[in-house]
């Protein structure tokens, strides 16, 4: 089941929240469409087929399409929630279709910001200089597809880390979860992710941290220790080295859009 809401709709873009239902691990019919646009995941995971490979795509890998590009999804492991971005050709320079795009910590909170300039109704200034900042810091952080054979190894990876398993606290417990040497782990998912296992694993922390602080979480020491942050000084030096900001600046960023 899919539904779909309209956040902002203007000639030159539209923001849509898209909500899938969805449990099914066979890809769906064949469809073509003609915009341009930007998925980015907000909750749950999903795998898209265009232009013929495949990708999983969760909070961390965002996907470019481009008009004529014939798609099909697949949802097995349940629903997810999605924000699609429109954009027109002008606003999409710079990008390139059938993409996927690694999404930072940078990306997300931009990301979280084009939500909250949605709520707050200014969609002619607010919500489009959110906009032009998310494009921005996106279009530099494109990733090429994975190859066949390192594939189901890094999206393992990617999901034992999304999910908090036990194993990946560590790297070398993670490998043997995965069994595959933590060499090979490590080198594979720097290759394909552009970003090393260290940092990808920080920056899902860095997601939670918001998540936690927009659920009103007021204790920094306790969100180390749930996280798995060494203190409090060591989260705070993390979310300031992902972002350029303390979690208390987070707090009020994520409160509302100035």
């Amino acid at each position: 089941m899919l539904s779909a809401r309209t956040l902002a709709d203007r000639p030159e873009f539209a923001v849509t929240a898209v909500a899938c239902r969805a449990d099914h691990t066979r890809w769906s019919e064949p469809e073509t469409r003609d915009d341009y646009r930007m998925v980015l995941v907000r909750r749950g995971r999903f795998r898209r087929w265009a232009d013929g490979a495949d990708t999983d795509l969760d909070s961390t890998v965002a996907y470019l399409g481009a008009p004529g590009e014939e798609e099909r999804f697949a949802h097995p492991t349940g629903g997810d929630i999605c924000t699609s971005v429109r954009f027109e050709p002008w606003l999409w320079e710079g990008l390139a279709g059938g993409m996927t795009v690694y999404v930072d910590a940078r990306v997300d909170l931009a990301h979280r910001r084009l939500l909250a300039a949605a709520d707050g109704g200014d969609i002619d200034y607010a919500l489009t200089e959110e906009l032009l900042r998310l494009v921005a810091v996106a279009a530099g952080r494109p990733a090429e597809r994975p190859r066949p054979a390192d594939r189901a190894l890094v999206a393992a990876a990617r999901e034992a880390i999304i999910e908090r398993a036990p194993e990946a606290a560590r790297l070398c417990s993670l490998a043997g979860l995965l069994t595959v040497s933590p060499y090979r782990l490590s080198r594979v998912f720097s290759q394909e992710m552009r970003v090393s296992l260290t940092r990808y694993r920080n920056r899902v922390r860095v997601s939670q941290v918001m998540d936690r602080l927009e659920e009103g979480e007021s204790s920094l020491a306790d969100l180390a220790a749930d996280l798995g942050f060494a203190d409090q000084a060591h989260l705070t030096r993390t979310v300031r080295e992902h972002l350029e900001h303390t979690p208390s600046a987070l707090r009020r960023l994520l409160a509302g859009v100035a």
